[in-house]
Protein backbone atom coordinates (compact mmCIF):
# COMPACT_ATOMS: atom_id res chain seq x y z
CA UNK A 1 0.00 0.00 0.00
CA UNK A 2 0.81 3.79 -0.23
CA UNK A 3 1.33 5.91 2.68
CA UNK A 4 -1.92 6.65 4.21
CA UNK A 5 -1.55 9.82 6.59
CA UNK A 6 -1.60 9.11 10.22
CA UNK A 7 -4.25 10.80 12.65
CA UNK A 8 -1.44 12.06 14.72
CA UNK A 9 -3.82 14.91 16.97
CA UNK A 10 -6.78 13.74 15.12
CA UNK A 11 -10.04 13.41 17.79
CA UNK A 12 -12.97 13.86 15.34
CA UNK A 13 -14.09 10.42 13.63
CA UNK A 14 -15.95 12.26 10.71
CA UNK A 15 -12.58 14.16 9.89
CA UNK A 16 -10.48 11.13 10.46
CA UNK A 17 -12.73 9.20 7.78
CA UNK A 18 -13.51 11.38 5.24
CA UNK A 19 -9.77 13.00 5.34
CA UNK A 20 -9.10 9.15 4.22
CA UNK A 21 -6.52 8.65 7.45
CA UNK A 22 -5.13 5.96 9.06
CA UNK A 23 -8.00 4.01 10.87
CA UNK A 24 -7.79 1.14 13.59
CA UNK A 25 -11.50 -0.27 13.20
CA UNK A 26 -12.68 -0.25 17.17
CA UNK A 27 -16.65 0.68 15.97
CA UNK A 28 -17.10 -2.55 17.78
CA UNK A 29 -16.86 -0.58 21.15
CA UNK A 30 -20.34 0.33 19.85
CA UNK A 31 -21.70 -3.06 20.04
CA UNK A 32 -20.31 -4.17 23.49
CA UNK A 33 -21.57 -0.83 24.87
CA UNK A 34 -25.44 -1.66 23.28
CA UNK A 35 -24.89 -5.54 24.84
CA UNK A 36 -24.05 -4.33 28.22
CA UNK A 37 -26.91 -1.67 28.89
CA UNK A 38 -25.35 0.10 31.08
CA UNK A 39 -27.09 3.16 32.33
CA UNK A 40 -23.93 5.79 33.46
CA UNK A 41 -20.99 4.29 31.85
CA UNK A 42 -17.59 5.62 33.23
CA UNK A 43 -14.28 4.25 31.21
CA UNK A 44 -11.09 5.06 33.15
CA UNK A 45 -8.01 4.91 30.99
CA UNK A 46 -4.67 7.06 30.62
CA UNK A 47 -4.07 9.52 28.58
CA UNK A 48 -3.66 9.53 25.03
CA UNK A 49 -5.33 5.69 24.55
CA UNK A 50 -7.87 7.06 22.60
CA UNK A 51 -10.74 7.98 24.83
CA UNK A 52 -11.85 11.19 22.53
CA UNK A 53 -11.66 9.92 19.15
CA UNK A 54 -13.88 7.14 20.79
CA UNK A 55 -16.41 9.28 21.94
CA UNK A 56 -16.60 11.05 18.97
CA UNK A 57 -17.03 7.78 17.26
CA UNK A 58 -20.18 7.22 19.18
CA UNK A 59 -21.69 10.16 18.66
CA UNK A 60 -21.24 9.87 14.71
CA UNK A 61 -22.81 6.48 15.14
CA UNK A 62 -25.93 7.26 17.77
CA UNK A 63 -26.88 10.43 16.35
CA UNK A 64 -30.00 11.73 14.79
CA UNK A 65 -31.18 14.57 12.40
CA UNK A 66 -27.98 15.88 11.48
CA UNK A 67 -26.79 13.84 8.76
CA UNK A 68 -26.64 10.15 7.47
CA UNK A 69 -23.40 9.23 9.09
CA UNK A 70 -24.18 5.77 7.69
CA UNK A 71 -20.98 6.13 4.79
CA UNK A 72 -18.68 6.55 7.71
CA UNK A 73 -18.67 3.91 9.18
CA UNK A 74 -18.69 1.99 5.77
CA UNK A 75 -16.80 -1.28 5.51
CA UNK A 76 -16.15 -1.33 9.20
CA UNK A 77 -17.15 -4.06 11.93
CA UNK A 78 -19.87 -2.86 13.40
CA UNK A 79 -21.54 -3.10 9.79
CA UNK A 80 -21.38 -6.45 9.90
CA UNK A 81 -22.84 -7.15 13.67
CA UNK A 82 -26.36 -7.62 12.79
CA UNK A 83 -29.26 -5.62 12.31
CA UNK A 84 -30.16 -5.04 15.49
CA UNK A 85 -27.21 -3.27 16.27
CA UNK A 86 -27.30 -0.89 12.86
CA UNK A 87 -31.29 -0.30 14.20
CA UNK A 88 -29.28 2.11 17.03
CA UNK A 89 -27.94 4.33 14.11
CA UNK A 90 -28.66 7.77 13.85
CA UNK A 91 -31.98 7.44 16.53
CA UNK A 92 -30.64 9.33 19.21
CA UNK A 93 -29.92 12.94 19.90
CA UNK A 94 -26.45 13.02 21.25
CA UNK A 95 -25.04 15.87 24.13
CA UNK A 96 -21.23 15.70 23.59
CA UNK A 97 -19.14 17.86 25.63
CA UNK A 98 -15.17 17.61 26.19
CA UNK A 99 -14.09 19.01 29.97
CA UNK A 100 -10.17 18.63 28.95
CA UNK A 101 -9.84 22.32 28.50
CA UNK A 102 -10.81 23.32 31.93
CA UNK A 103 -6.65 23.63 32.73
CA UNK A 104 -6.94 27.20 34.15
CA UNK A 105 -4.76 28.45 37.38
CA UNK A 106 -8.22 30.14 38.40
CA UNK A 107 -11.58 28.89 39.16
CA UNK A 108 -13.14 32.20 37.28
CA UNK A 109 -11.06 31.06 34.08
CA UNK A 110 -11.56 27.22 34.64
CA UNK A 111 -15.60 27.66 35.01
CA UNK A 112 -15.23 30.04 32.02
CA UNK A 113 -14.58 27.24 30.21
CA UNK A 114 -17.06 25.20 30.98
CA UNK A 115 -19.33 27.81 30.30
CA UNK A 116 -17.63 28.43 26.75
CA UNK A 117 -18.09 24.65 26.23
CA UNK A 118 -21.75 24.68 27.03
CA UNK A 119 -22.71 27.31 24.77
CA UNK A 120 -20.97 25.50 21.88
CA UNK A 121 -23.64 22.46 22.72
CA UNK A 122 -26.32 24.50 23.49
CA UNK A 123 -25.73 26.49 19.73
CA UNK A 124 -24.67 22.70 18.02
CA UNK A 125 -28.49 22.12 18.61
CA UNK A 126 -30.22 25.95 17.82
CA UNK A 127 -32.35 24.37 15.45
CA UNK A 128 -34.38 22.96 18.64
CA UNK A 129 -35.13 27.50 19.63
CA UNK A 130 -37.89 27.99 17.51
CA UNK A 131 -39.63 24.72 18.85
CA UNK A 132 -39.56 24.71 22.22
CA UNK A 133 -42.84 25.33 23.72
CA UNK A 134 -42.63 27.70 25.96
CA UNK A 135 -40.94 31.38 26.32
CA UNK A 136 -38.98 30.78 28.63
CA UNK A 137 -37.17 28.17 28.25
CA UNK A 138 -35.99 29.74 24.62
CA UNK A 139 -34.99 32.35 27.05
CA UNK A 140 -32.91 30.37 29.09
CA UNK A 141 -31.43 28.44 25.77
CA UNK A 142 -30.48 31.91 24.68
CA UNK A 143 -28.89 32.48 27.63
CA UNK A 144 -26.67 29.59 27.55
CA UNK A 145 -25.68 30.60 24.17
CA UNK A 146 -24.99 34.15 25.27
CA UNK A 147 -22.59 32.75 28.23
CA UNK A 148 -24.90 34.78 30.09
CA UNK A 149 -26.59 32.29 32.42
CA UNK A 150 -26.53 32.63 35.94
CA UNK A 151 -23.73 29.76 37.71
CA UNK A 152 -27.02 27.93 39.41
CA UNK A 153 -28.26 27.43 36.00
CA UNK A 154 -25.12 25.85 34.64
CA UNK A 155 -25.71 23.00 37.46
CA UNK A 156 -28.37 21.61 35.51
CA UNK A 157 -27.51 22.44 32.22
CA UNK A 158 -27.03 19.39 30.95
CA UNK A 159 -30.46 18.06 32.35
CA UNK A 160 -32.01 21.31 31.01
CA UNK A 161 -30.50 20.71 27.27
CA UNK A 162 -31.79 16.95 27.28
CA UNK A 163 -35.67 18.03 28.47
CA UNK A 164 -35.21 20.27 25.41
CA UNK A 165 -34.64 17.55 22.68
CA UNK A 166 -36.95 15.58 23.93
CA UNK A 167 -39.53 18.02 23.89
CA UNK A 168 -38.78 18.67 20.03
CA UNK A 169 -38.02 14.63 19.08
CA UNK A 170 -39.69 12.09 21.52
CA UNK A 171 -36.51 10.37 22.50
CA UNK A 172 -34.23 10.73 25.20
CA UNK A 173 -30.58 11.69 24.89
CA UNK A 174 -27.10 9.92 24.79
CA UNK A 175 -24.88 12.35 27.31
CA UNK A 176 -21.34 12.10 26.18
CA UNK A 177 -18.88 13.37 28.68
CA UNK A 178 -15.12 12.90 27.84
CA UNK A 179 -12.24 13.88 30.17
CA UNK A 180 -14.43 14.39 32.81
CA UNK A 181 -11.30 14.31 35.69
CA UNK A 182 -9.14 17.01 33.51
CA UNK A 183 -10.85 20.14 35.93
CA UNK A 184 -10.35 18.31 38.63
CA UNK A 185 -7.05 17.26 38.34
CA UNK A 186 -5.75 20.96 37.24
CA UNK A 187 -8.23 22.74 40.74
CA UNK A 188 -6.11 20.17 42.99
CA UNK A 189 -2.92 21.45 41.74
CA UNK A 190 -4.08 25.06 41.58
CA UNK A 191 -5.90 25.13 44.53
CA UNK A 192 -9.32 25.13 44.12
CA UNK A 193 -10.39 22.17 44.10
CA UNK A 194 -13.25 21.59 46.79
CA UNK A 195 -14.85 24.60 44.57
CA UNK A 196 -14.90 22.73 41.77
CA UNK A 197 -15.49 19.26 43.53
CA UNK A 198 -18.97 21.44 44.09
CA UNK A 199 -19.93 22.11 40.34
CA UNK A 200 -18.71 18.83 38.92
CA UNK A 201 -20.42 17.08 41.16
CA UNK A 202 -23.83 19.38 41.00
CA UNK A 203 -23.66 19.22 37.01
CA UNK A 204 -23.70 15.10 37.38
CA UNK A 205 -26.27 14.73 39.59
CA UNK A 206 -28.98 16.69 37.84
CA UNK A 207 -27.66 14.81 34.34
CA UNK A 208 -27.31 11.25 35.54
CA UNK A 209 -29.30 10.76 38.59
CA UNK A 210 -32.60 12.23 38.05
CA UNK A 211 -32.84 12.64 34.75
CA UNK A 212 -36.11 11.30 33.13
CA UNK A 213 -34.96 11.73 29.78
CA UNK A 214 -31.12 10.04 29.23
CA UNK A 215 -31.24 7.03 27.46
CA UNK A 216 -27.65 6.38 28.78
CA UNK A 217 -24.17 8.28 29.35
CA UNK A 218 -20.50 7.21 28.62
CA UNK A 219 -17.72 9.28 30.51
CA UNK A 220 -14.21 9.43 30.09
CA UNK A 221 -11.83 10.21 31.97
CA UNK A 222 -8.48 9.46 33.30
CA UNK A 223 -8.97 8.36 36.67
CA UNK A 224 -11.96 6.92 38.78
CA UNK A 225 -12.59 9.64 41.09
CA UNK A 226 -14.62 8.05 44.41
CA UNK A 227 -18.39 7.95 44.08
CA UNK A 228 -18.80 10.12 47.14
CA UNK A 229 -16.83 13.24 45.68
CA UNK A 230 -18.41 13.57 42.62
CA UNK A 231 -20.98 10.31 41.46
CA UNK A 232 -22.93 10.67 45.04
CA UNK A 233 -25.96 8.10 44.88
CA UNK A 234 -25.52 7.47 41.35
CA UNK A 235 -26.49 3.83 41.87
CA UNK A 236 -26.66 3.34 37.66
CA UNK A 237 -23.12 3.85 37.81
CA UNK A 238 -20.97 0.96 35.87
CA UNK A 239 -16.73 1.45 36.11
CA UNK A 240 -14.26 0.23 33.35
CA UNK A 241 -11.24 0.96 34.72
CA UNK A 242 -7.89 -0.57 33.71
CA UNK A 243 -8.46 -3.66 35.72
CA UNK A 244 -12.03 -4.43 33.77
CA UNK A 245 -12.09 -7.52 31.59
CA UNK A 246 -14.85 -6.22 29.38
CA UNK A 247 -14.30 -3.13 27.11
CA UNK A 248 -10.50 -4.06 27.53
CA UNK A 249 -9.37 -3.82 23.79
CA UNK A 250 -11.14 -0.84 22.95
CA UNK A 251 -8.91 1.96 24.15
CA UNK A 252 -5.08 1.62 23.10
CA UNK A 253 -3.75 -0.97 20.50
CA UNK A 254 -3.98 -4.99 20.69
CA UNK A 255 -0.79 -6.90 19.47
CA UNK A 256 -2.02 -7.77 16.22
CA UNK A 257 -2.74 -4.58 15.69
CA UNK A 258 0.39 -2.64 16.33
CA UNK A 259 1.53 -5.64 13.86
CA UNK A 260 -1.13 -5.28 11.15
CA UNK A 261 0.12 -1.36 11.27
CA UNK A 262 3.59 -2.05 10.45
CA UNK A 263 2.74 -4.57 8.10
CA UNK A 264 0.75 -2.03 6.46
CA UNK A 265 3.69 0.38 6.24
CA UNK A 266 6.31 -2.01 5.86
CA UNK A 267 8.42 -1.42 9.05
CA UNK A 268 7.63 -5.48 10.48
CA UNK A 269 11.26 -5.37 10.84
CA UNK A 270 10.40 -2.24 13.96
CA UNK A 271 8.59 -4.35 15.80
CA UNK A 272 11.09 -5.03 18.87
CA UNK A 273 11.34 -1.83 19.48
CA UNK A 274 8.32 -0.47 19.32
CA UNK A 275 7.22 -3.23 21.92
CA UNK A 276 10.48 -2.20 24.08
CA UNK A 277 9.32 1.33 23.68
CA UNK A 278 5.25 1.35 23.84
CA UNK A 279 4.05 -1.81 24.55
CA UNK A 280 3.81 -3.91 28.41
CA UNK A 281 0.24 -1.72 29.47
CA UNK A 282 -2.13 -4.37 30.56
CA UNK A 283 -6.08 -3.63 30.89
CA UNK A 284 -8.00 -6.31 32.21
CA UNK A 285 -6.46 -9.62 30.79
CA UNK A 286 -5.95 -7.59 27.25
CA UNK A 287 -1.83 -6.62 26.21
CA UNK A 288 -2.10 -3.23 25.50
CA UNK A 289 0.40 -0.52 23.37
CA UNK A 290 0.39 2.97 23.88
CA UNK A 291 -1.93 4.29 20.48
CA UNK A 292 -0.74 7.91 20.72
CA UNK A 293 3.10 6.84 20.77
CA UNK A 294 2.61 3.39 18.03
CA UNK A 295 0.86 6.56 15.80
CA UNK A 296 3.70 9.38 16.24
CA UNK A 297 6.75 6.56 15.86
CA UNK A 298 5.09 4.73 12.85
CA UNK A 299 4.86 8.93 11.22
CA UNK A 300 8.44 9.39 12.45
CA UNK A 301 9.34 6.51 9.91
CA UNK A 302 7.69 8.44 6.64
CA UNK A 303 11.68 9.56 5.70
CA UNK A 304 13.63 7.27 7.38
CA UNK A 305 12.52 3.54 8.27
CA UNK A 306 15.23 3.32 11.04
CA UNK A 307 14.33 5.99 13.17
CA UNK A 308 14.52 6.11 16.40
CA UNK A 309 11.89 5.73 18.97
CA UNK A 310 11.30 8.72 21.35
CA UNK A 311 9.04 9.12 24.45
CA UNK A 312 5.89 10.89 22.71
CA UNK A 313 3.27 9.87 25.61
CA UNK A 314 5.49 12.03 27.99
CA UNK A 315 5.77 15.03 26.01
CA UNK A 316 1.73 15.22 26.50
CA UNK A 317 0.77 13.88 29.70
CA UNK A 318 0.83 15.71 32.91
CA UNK A 319 3.88 14.30 35.18
CA UNK A 320 2.86 15.49 38.07
CA UNK A 321 1.91 12.70 39.99
CA UNK A 322 5.60 10.77 39.30
CA UNK A 323 7.27 14.45 40.31
CA UNK A 324 4.65 14.24 43.62
CA UNK A 325 5.88 11.14 44.23
CA UNK A 326 9.81 11.82 43.98
CA UNK A 327 9.55 15.32 46.20
CA UNK A 328 7.94 13.21 49.19
CA UNK A 329 10.01 10.10 48.87
CA UNK A 330 11.58 9.14 52.11
CA UNK A 331 14.72 6.52 52.02
CA UNK A 332 12.91 3.28 51.82
CA UNK A 333 10.34 4.42 48.95
CA UNK A 334 13.67 5.99 46.98
CA UNK A 335 14.67 2.61 47.35
CA UNK A 336 11.12 1.12 45.63
CA UNK A 337 11.59 4.28 43.30
CA UNK A 338 14.97 2.46 42.39
CA UNK A 339 14.27 -0.83 42.12
CA UNK A 340 11.30 0.09 39.48
CA UNK A 341 13.55 2.46 37.34
CA UNK A 342 16.19 -0.46 37.11
CA UNK A 343 13.25 -3.35 35.83
CA UNK A 344 12.29 -4.86 39.55
CA UNK A 345 8.73 -4.37 40.66
CA UNK A 346 6.95 -3.56 43.93
CA UNK A 347 3.74 -4.88 45.28
CA UNK A 348 1.13 -2.26 46.76
CA UNK A 349 -2.59 -2.49 48.12
CA UNK A 350 -5.10 -1.35 44.86
CA UNK A 351 -8.13 0.43 45.82
CA UNK A 352 -9.94 2.28 42.87
CA UNK A 353 -12.09 4.53 45.18
CA UNK A 354 -9.70 7.58 45.61
CA UNK A 355 -9.74 11.07 45.18
CA UNK A 356 -7.64 13.93 44.37
CA UNK A 357 -7.40 14.68 47.76
CA UNK A 358 -5.93 11.74 49.39
CA UNK A 359 -2.87 11.99 46.76
CA UNK A 360 -0.66 12.88 49.22
CA UNK A 361 -2.25 11.30 52.42
CA UNK A 362 -0.45 8.13 52.35
CA UNK A 363 1.94 6.72 49.63
CA UNK A 364 0.33 3.64 48.71
CA UNK A 365 -2.83 6.50 46.99
CA UNK A 366 0.41 7.95 45.16
CA UNK A 367 0.91 4.42 44.08
CA UNK A 368 -2.41 4.26 43.13
CA UNK A 369 -2.50 7.16 41.07
CA UNK A 370 0.62 5.97 38.82
CA UNK A 371 -0.76 2.50 38.26
CA UNK A 372 -4.22 3.75 37.27
CA UNK A 373 -2.83 7.11 34.89
CA UNK A 374 -0.40 4.57 33.35
CA UNK A 375 3.01 5.14 35.19
CA UNK A 376 3.03 1.38 35.96
CA UNK A 377 1.65 -1.61 34.86
CA UNK A 378 -0.36 -5.38 36.56
CA UNK A 379 2.45 -8.12 36.89
CA UNK A 380 0.52 -10.45 38.71
CA UNK A 381 -2.49 -9.93 42.13
CA UNK A 382 -3.49 -11.19 45.16
CA UNK A 383 -6.08 -10.79 47.60
CA UNK A 384 -5.49 -11.12 51.08
CA UNK A 385 -8.41 -10.52 53.46
CA UNK A 386 -10.09 -8.23 52.03
CA UNK A 387 -7.36 -6.20 50.33
CA UNK A 388 -5.66 -6.65 46.53
CA UNK A 389 -2.35 -6.38 46.24
CA UNK A 390 -0.73 -5.33 42.66
CA UNK A 391 2.60 -6.52 41.80
CA UNK A 392 3.68 -3.58 39.24
CA UNK A 393 6.42 -2.79 37.11
CA UNK A 394 7.22 0.18 34.79
CA UNK A 395 5.72 -0.56 31.87
CA UNK A 396 8.16 0.21 29.14
CA UNK A 397 11.09 2.75 27.75
CA UNK A 398 9.07 5.41 27.22
CA UNK A 399 7.59 5.44 30.54
CA UNK A 400 11.24 5.10 32.42
CA UNK A 401 12.34 8.20 30.59
CA UNK A 402 9.25 9.93 32.52
CA UNK A 403 10.62 8.57 35.98
CA UNK A 404 14.28 9.38 34.83
CA UNK A 405 13.57 12.95 33.24
CA UNK A 406 11.47 13.64 37.16
CA UNK A 407 14.48 12.32 39.29
CA UNK A 408 17.03 14.30 37.05
CA UNK A 409 14.96 17.31 38.02
CA UNK A 410 14.36 16.73 41.16
CA UNK A 411 17.44 16.26 41.81
CA UNK A 412 19.03 19.39 40.22
CA UNK A 413 16.12 21.66 41.87
CA UNK A 414 17.25 19.88 45.25
CA UNK A 415 21.24 20.71 44.50
CA UNK A 416 20.34 24.14 43.91
CA UNK A 417 17.97 25.06 47.50
CA UNK A 418 21.03 23.14 49.60
CA UNK A 419 23.87 25.03 50.45
CA UNK A 420 26.78 23.62 49.24
CA UNK A 421 29.62 26.21 50.66
CA UNK A 422 31.02 23.09 52.88
CA UNK A 423 31.40 20.91 49.86
CA UNK A 424 33.12 23.82 47.23
CA UNK A 425 35.91 25.06 50.50
CA UNK A 426 36.47 21.23 51.26
CA UNK A 427 37.38 20.51 47.46
CA UNK A 428 39.23 23.97 46.50
CA UNK A 429 41.86 23.41 50.22
CA UNK A 430 42.17 19.78 49.93
CA UNK A 431 40.06 18.14 52.58
CA UNK A 432 39.34 14.67 51.23
CA UNK A 433 37.65 13.08 54.51
CA UNK A 434 35.21 16.01 54.54
CA UNK A 435 34.63 16.20 50.85
CA UNK A 436 33.53 12.54 51.11
CA UNK A 437 31.17 12.80 54.09
CA UNK A 438 29.49 15.80 52.37
CA UNK A 439 29.05 13.97 48.91
CA UNK A 440 27.95 10.64 50.94
CA UNK A 441 25.39 12.28 52.63
CA UNK A 442 23.91 13.87 49.60
CA UNK A 443 24.52 10.20 47.88
CA UNK A 444 21.65 8.93 50.83
CA UNK A 445 19.12 11.94 49.41
CA UNK A 446 19.44 10.84 46.14
CA UNK A 447 17.55 8.30 43.59
CA UNK A 448 19.58 6.04 41.32
CA UNK A 449 18.50 4.22 37.93
CA UNK A 450 21.65 3.33 36.36
CA UNK A 451 22.69 0.28 38.60
CA UNK A 452 25.16 2.62 40.23
CA UNK A 453 27.19 2.59 36.86
CA UNK A 454 30.12 5.39 36.63
CA UNK A 455 27.41 7.30 34.55
CA UNK A 456 25.39 7.94 37.30
CA UNK A 457 28.10 9.02 40.04
CA UNK A 458 29.84 11.26 37.36
CA UNK A 459 26.21 13.12 36.75
CA UNK A 460 25.69 13.36 40.44
CA UNK A 461 28.90 14.93 41.02
CA UNK A 462 28.62 17.26 37.74
CA UNK A 463 25.28 18.72 39.16
CA UNK A 464 26.52 19.26 42.59
CA UNK A 465 29.61 21.10 41.67
CA UNK A 466 27.50 22.96 38.82
CA UNK A 467 27.18 26.22 40.78
CA UNK A 468 30.55 26.61 42.03
CA UNK A 469 30.70 30.29 42.08
CA UNK A 470 32.75 32.09 39.69
CA UNK A 471 34.40 28.59 38.62
CA UNK A 472 34.32 27.12 35.44
CA UNK A 473 32.89 22.87 35.68
CA UNK A 474 33.99 20.61 32.62
CA UNK A 475 33.06 17.12 32.17
CA UNK A 476 35.31 14.55 30.58
CA UNK A 477 36.91 17.47 28.47
CA UNK A 478 39.95 16.81 26.26
CA UNK A 479 43.11 17.14 28.55
CA UNK A 480 46.16 15.38 28.20
CA UNK A 481 46.49 12.02 26.29
CA UNK A 482 42.54 11.38 27.48
CA UNK A 483 39.64 12.60 29.50
CA UNK A 484 39.17 13.68 33.04
CA UNK A 485 36.24 12.91 34.27
CA UNK A 486 35.54 16.29 35.94
CA UNK A 487 37.57 19.65 35.75
CA UNK A 488 37.17 22.69 37.46
CA UNK A 489 38.76 25.67 37.43
CA UNK A 490 39.09 29.52 38.24
CA UNK A 491 38.84 31.75 34.74
CA UNK A 492 42.25 33.11 35.63
CA UNK A 493 45.08 30.73 35.52
CA UNK A 494 46.31 32.32 39.36
CA UNK A 495 43.61 30.55 40.67
CA UNK A 496 43.19 27.10 41.32
CA UNK A 497 42.53 24.17 38.98
CA UNK A 498 40.75 20.45 40.11
CA UNK A 499 40.66 17.23 38.21
CA UNK A 500 38.88 14.94 39.44
CA UNK A 501 38.72 10.78 38.48
CA UNK A 502 35.79 8.71 38.89
CA UNK A 503 35.70 5.13 39.65
CA UNK A 504 33.10 2.61 41.12
CA UNK A 505 33.96 -0.43 43.39
CA UNK A 506 32.09 -3.49 43.41
CA UNK A 507 32.62 -4.26 47.30
CA UNK A 508 32.85 -1.23 50.61
CA UNK A 509 36.72 -3.12 50.83
CA UNK A 510 37.76 -1.60 47.54
CA UNK A 511 36.93 1.50 47.29
CA UNK A 512 40.58 2.55 48.56
CA UNK A 513 41.81 0.74 45.92
CA UNK A 514 39.60 2.24 43.09
CA UNK A 515 40.80 5.54 44.59
CA UNK A 516 44.46 4.95 43.96
CA UNK A 517 43.44 3.60 40.74
CA UNK A 518 42.19 6.78 39.61
CA UNK A 519 44.99 8.88 40.86
CA UNK A 520 47.47 6.85 39.08
CA UNK A 521 45.17 7.17 36.16
CA UNK A 522 45.45 11.35 36.21
CA UNK A 523 49.32 10.51 36.51
CA UNK A 524 49.70 8.15 33.29
CA UNK A 525 47.34 10.21 31.30
CA UNK A 526 48.72 13.24 32.12
CA UNK A 527 45.65 14.96 32.77
CA UNK A 528 47.11 18.05 34.59
CA UNK A 529 49.87 19.14 31.74
CA UNK A 530 47.58 21.08 29.66
CA UNK A 531 46.51 22.73 32.68
CA UNK A 532 50.50 23.32 33.41
CA UNK A 533 51.11 24.72 29.56
CA UNK A 534 48.10 26.91 30.16
CA UNK A 535 49.61 28.42 33.60
CA UNK A 536 48.41 26.88 36.43
CA UNK A 537 50.51 25.98 39.12
CA UNK A 538 47.77 25.31 41.80
CA UNK A 539 46.68 22.32 40.73
CA UNK A 540 44.74 19.28 42.97
CA UNK A 541 43.66 15.90 42.44
CA UNK A 542 41.39 13.79 43.32
CA UNK A 543 40.61 10.10 43.14
CA UNK A 544 36.99 9.75 43.83
CA UNK A 545 35.15 6.12 44.80
CA UNK A 546 32.16 5.31 45.17
CA UNK A 547 30.19 2.39 46.63
CA UNK A 548 26.78 2.55 46.41
CA UNK A 549 25.68 5.21 48.11
CA UNK A 550 28.72 5.64 50.29
CA UNK A 551 32.07 7.48 48.57
CA UNK A 552 35.52 7.91 49.32
CA UNK A 553 37.78 10.61 48.60
CA UNK A 554 41.81 10.35 47.88
CA UNK A 555 43.98 13.91 47.31
CA UNK A 556 47.30 13.06 45.19
CA UNK A 557 50.12 14.18 47.09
Amino acid sequence: MGWIPLPVGVENFEDLIQTGYYFVDKTLFIRELIDMKGKVNLFTRPRRFGKTLNMSMLRYFFEMGKADNAELFQGMKIMDAGEEYLAHMGKYPVISISLKSMKQLTYDDAFYCLQEELAREFKRHDELLPRLLYEEDREKYLRFIGRKAETKEYLDSLKFLSECLFQCYGRKAIILIDEYDVPLENAYFSGFYDKMVSVIRALFESALKTNDNLEFAVITGCLRISKESIFTGLNNLKIMSITSRTYAEHFGFTPEEVEQILRDYGLEDNLKIVKQWYDGYRFGESEVYNPWSVINYVDSCYHDKKAFAKPYWSNTSSNSIVKNLIEQADISLKQEIERLIEGGTIEKPIHEDITYDDMNSTQDNLWNFLFFTGYLKKISERQEGETIYMEMAIPNSEVRYVYKNAVLRWFEERTEKKELKPLYESLLNGKADELAEILSENLMETISFYDYQESYYHGFLAGMLKNIGNYIVQSNRESGNGRPDILVRYPSVRGKAVIIEIKVSKTYQGMEEKCDEALNQIEEQKYEEALRQEGYRDILKYGVAFYRKECMVKLAE
